[in-house]
């Protein structure tokens, strides 16, 4: 007998209800996206679970979304979504890459050994805040470290209304912390790189060995890349887990607001300096320069907002620009097209 589902344990809120006139929800079944692949989505709806073939004319769509159906399961519209997060692409490529949707709460996974990194953390608090999802901050391998509290101390200094928790991945009764964020219809992701212990961190919130998980690597305490498919499980709390895979290569794009609501404390100072257009470099009246030389604020974190600042500027530059080309070309081939239909 085939596995059913409610809305409610699908994540379905209110947001999506109000979206469906009588007719869509006479005519029409919800569904969400479970599993995305290249070629096809694995869907989860009130029926069953279903599968949907990707054609060129279907939006862009990723784990996470509301779809609809019709009665023969074939595609209808895509559900404006609550929030979602987005990447550029790796590589040389100039698009945004949609990575999860419709999410609550993102819990940014790192790890208390060396890997520790408060730049690729504000990274994803940049990329969190962008998407209005609220950030909880996990720091894996508690049983493995011995100074979590120095680490803790660290993050906290980022803002101190962030959200903390210290736990060992591979005891359920540690991962229990993240319970009041995992309830009843919400919404939840872990992201982060790989070999901070997120697969693990997911079998233990599952209570099942669902990812697979590989060995740590002891020379450099980095971990190989072990999920390899954005996938959503549901949770025995009612909640519902977004996997996404570790992102080695995490470029910001169209997240300006996202940057500065992480380094909020620069925002503040930068309003106090003598010229609207400061760099904070050796500009005279720099309260944000003033700031660093009183050590009321960190070189590394004034260097890597200049940094994550210009790096979405940029890519943002070059996605629009690849757009407008993208939009010339596809003039140029109707263009093209009509000329030899008149030459006909």
């Amino acid at each position: 007998m085939e596995t059913t589902y409610s809305l409610s344990q699908l994540g379905w809120k209110g947001y999506f209800q109000h979206q469906l006139s009588l007719d869509d929800l006479t005519h029409f079944t919800p569904a969400r996206v479970a599993v995305a692949e290249r070629s096809e989505l694995v869907l989860l709806t009130e029926n069953g679970q279903q599968t949907l073939l990707l054609t060129p004319s279907m939006p862009a769509m990723t784990v996470g979304d509301w779809l609809l159906l019709d009665s023969d399961n074939h595609f209808v519209r895509l559900l404006e979504r609550s929030s979602w997060l987005a990447r550029k692409a790796a590589g040389r490529d100039s698009y945004r890459q949609l990575t999860a949707a419709n999410i609550d709460t993102a819990f940014i996974v790192s790890s208390l050994n060396q890997d520790f990194n408060l730049n690729r953390i504000e990274r994803y608090l940049a990329l969190v805040h962008e998407a209005g999802i609220e950030p909880v901050v996990v720091l894996t391998k508690l049983d493995l470290c011995d100074s979590a509290a120095e680490y803790i101390n660290q993050v906290q200094a980022l803002d101190s209304m962030l959200m903390v928790v210290t736990v060992n991945a591979t005891d359920p009764n540690s991962v229990s912390q993240l319970n009041p964020w995992i309830g009843s219809g919400n919404t939840v992701a872990f992201i982060g790189s790989s070999g901070v212990g997120k697969s693990t961190l997911i079998n233990s919130a599952l209570g099942d060995a669902i990812q697979q998980t590989s060995a740590i690597r002891t020379d450099d305490a980095k971990g190989r890349h072990t999920t390899t498919s954005r996938t959503l499980h549901l949770l025995s709390s009612g909640g519902v887990l977004l996997d996404t895979p570790g992102m080695r290569e995490l470029q910001l794009v169209d997240c300006e607001q996202g940057v500065n609501e992480t380094f909020n404390d620069i925002i503040d100072l930068a309003a106090q300096c003598k010229f609207s257009d400061c760099q904070h470099q050796n500009e005279p009246g720099c309260a944000v320069r003033a700031a660093v030389d009183s050590g009321q604020l960190d070189e590394r974190r004034l260097h890597n907002y200049q940094k994550l600042i210009k790096e979405q500027a940029f890519n943002t530059a070059t996605l629009s620009e690849r757009r407008a080309q993208d939009k010339s070309f596809g003039k140029m081939v109707k263009a093209t097209m009509k000329l030899k239909k008149t030459k006909r």
